[in-house]
């Protein structure tokens, strides 16, 4: 979709500057307010170690054999689990996380104006209490995030100042549930579409489990969130006029929600896998994280309409046709 008289504000070099810009600025923001600490990550994992992101459980991992190792290995989908043993392996102490590149590759992702088969993210982790794991800790760390993507989106407006985006600083928290009872006629996406509109900045909480009407509003594995305590950060994009989801985040599942979730979700088998036996076994460390997208974060900040503008990826030929014909570049 190409918005009606659409034209990125910045030239295609300018436009490489400004996301090494936001790419800088936002790290720096970020694990300074979180006090998190940079690590490397695994492009790839073993598959049977159940450290991979089954997402909502649908999605094929890109897999290939490694004949020296013996064993296949996975590109991750996401970090969620990983992030978890890491903060154990790599001592972090409480009050303290971790931050990292994360690059996946989702095969079996709808692509469209803000997905792509590459995905590129921040994810980040911190060692909590368990005693912090509660809907005002969340709450705050919300809070803390969407601070720093908006003081990095006024130092790109200083830097930049052909750009306009000003993002809400003021959070409207709210349920999937209440979402629900307030839009029963709407779609999951539209009921997101409404609040976003009329709020700008939201945490849509409470994400993975049935509602009242025997549906979840979007799927959530269940053996990293806290299916009553995570939820996602959205925007309202005005360039697109639509909700726009920057973050999925949440307090991770304790021992009991693990065992909960497992079963309420038909995933008992897992339990024997060596990850999930850690942390039913409360070895691992109690712990809030997620991932914000930085292809999104650019998007966003920089009011462009399609993803393929702030990375470079693979698209199918009437995307590439209609964009090429917009003046649009992908890169």
């Amino acid at each position: 979709m190409i918005p009606a008289g659409y034209k990125m504000p910045l030239t295609n070099n300018q436009l490489q500057r400004a996301i090494e810009f936001i790419h800088a600025d936002f790290q720096k923001n970020l694990t300074e307010r979180l006090d998190l600490h940079r690590v490397s990550a695994p492009l790839f994992v073993d598959g049977d170690t159940g450290l991979n992101d089954d997402l909502n459980g649908v999605e094929r991992p890109v897999a290939f054999d490694i004949p020296d190792v013996g064993t296949d290995g996975q590109v991750v989908h996401s970090l969620a689990k990983w992030k978890r043993l890491a903060l154990k392996r790599y001592e972090f102490k409480v009050g303290t996380g971790l931050y990292t590149d994360m690059n996946a590759i989702r095969r079996d992702e709808e692509v469209d104006n803000l997905h792509s088969v590459y995905v590129d993210q921040w994810d980040w982790e911190k060692h909590i209490r368990r005693e912090d794991r509660n809907v005002q800790y969340l709450k705050d760390t919300v809070r803390t995030i969407v601070a720093s993507i908006c003081d990095t989106a006024e130092d790109l407006r200083k830097a930049y100042p052909v750009l306009t985006f000003h993002p809400d600083r003021d959070v409207f928290f709210t349920t999937t549930q209440e979402l629900e009872d307030r839009y029963p006629d709407l779609s999951p996406n539209e009921r997101e579409k409404a609040v976003c509109e009329r709020h700008h900045t939201v945490f849509l909480m409470q994400i993975g489990g049935k509602l009242k009407s025997g549906k979840p509003h979007d799927g959530r594995a269940p053996d990293y969130d806290d299916w009553t305590l995570n939820g996602d950060i959205l925007m309202w994009n005005p360039v697109l006029e639509r909700n726009f989801e920057v973050s999925s985040m949440g307090i991770r599942v304790d021992e009991a929600a693990l065992d909960k979730q497992l079963t309420l979700s038909g995933h008992d088998e897992r339990r024997s896998l060596p990850f999930h036996k850690m942390l039913l076994g409360g070895e691992l460390p109690q712990s809030i994280g997620g991932g914000i997208g930085q292809s999104r974060l650019c998007m966003l900040l920089l009011g462009t309409c399609h993803i393929g503008e702030v990375q470079a990826s693979l698209w199918d030929k009437e995307t590439t046709a209609v964009c090429e014909n917009a003046g649009i570049t992908l890169l």
